[in-house]
Parts: C-alpha cells; structure tokens; sequence
C-alpha cells in the first residue's frame, strides 16, 4: 500500500500529464470550427476539452494547496508551449503563430487567476471556489485566446469567442460532478494510507 507521500507524488504526476494532454488536445481541436447545425462561426471543438484545464488545477489546488497548483500550472503551460510550437504551428502562417502565442498567455493568465480565485474561496461550500473560479478563468481565458489569435485576422473572433464561452460555462458546471467526486476519492486514498 502507497504512503501519504508517495500516494501526493502519484497523484501530482497524474494531473500533471492530464494537464499536458489536454492542452495539446485542445489546442488541437481548436483549429476546426463545428460544421453542423450553422455553428463553424460560433464554436470549436476546443471549448469542450478545454474546461478539463480549470478542474485539473482546481483539484491540485484543492489537495495540494496554490504553491503546487501552480507548479502544475507552469509544467502545463511549458508542455503546451513545446508541443504547441513543435507539433501544430506552422512558422510561415502568422496565425498559427498567433494560435500558439494566445493559447500560452490565455492559459497561463487565466489560470493563475483561477488559483487565486479558488484560494480566496477555499473555506465556502465545496462548489463555490471551483465554480467561481472556473468561470473568471474561462471569460479571461477566452477572450485573450481569440482577440490575441484572431484579431485583425478576418476570422470572426468575437463570435467564436463567445460561442466558445458558452459552452466552457456549461462545462464549468458539468466539472462540478467529477470535481466533487474525485476529491471524495481523494480524500479516502488518504484515509485508507494513513493507517
């Protein structure tokens, strides 16, 4: 059986990897409009991956506290650069430059906003500081992405970006679910190791 510590380390390097997936994956998705029900100038599929970020932050947050959450921050943010540059941006198109440029400063601010939102809300009942959160990151998250990305471009930035909010708000409120269970998880891990 893990102890404590080595139960946090685990667990720590989980959300790390999660972090870093999903940030390539949605930097991915992110590139290719929704082509049915009249939405390619409203929404990408990068809103509905993208979420996933503020409840990986939040549950290191929640367990480990703001130092290791941003830590977490950082790894995701380094990860995302990297690949981002190396796998999905093309040099000799500006925009994906841009892409890339706005997908680092987009996550990087909103998250650290996130963590100081949910650190100043910890203490309320267990929804308020992921919820609260979650949505300051997603608004500044969105808006900095697109206007960085796309402004001046011809893409229809501030439709796609409000497109793109709406729907990361519908995800913050479905994350409740699996943010409330895995720290009950978490929680009970602890238990059982510290016996």
């Amino acid at each position: 059986m893990l102890n404590s510590s080595k139960l946090d380390k685990n667990l720590f390097l989980l959300l790390s990897i999660f972090m870093g997936v999903i940030i390539i994956t949605s930097n991915y998705l992110v590139q290719f409009p929704i082509n049915k029900f009249n939405l390619q100038e409203v929404l990408t599929y990068g809103a509905f991956s993208y979420p996933i970020t503020f409840l990986i932050t939040d549950l290191a947050n929640r367990r480990f506290g703001k130092i290791k959450a941003r830590k977490l921050v950082y790894f995701g943010f380094t990860v995302g650069i990297i690949l981002t540059l190396f796998v999905s941006t093309n040099f000799e198109d500006i925009i994906s430059i841009r892409i890339a440029i706005g997908s680092g400063m987009a996550f990087l601010v909103s998250q650290l906003v996130d963590i100081e939102i949910f650190q100043r809300l910890r203490n309320n009942a267990w929804f308020i500081a992921p919820m609260t959160s979650s949505v300051f990151g997603s608004i500044i998250d969105t808006f900095l992405f697109f206007s960085i990305s796309f402004l001046g471009t011809g893409v229809p930035w501030a439709t796609l970006a409000l497109g793109d909010l709406f729907v990361k708000l519908l995800m913050v409120l479905l994350m409740l679910i699996p943010f409330r269970i895995l720290i009950v998880k978490i929680r009970d891990l602890n238990v059982k190791t510290s016996f």
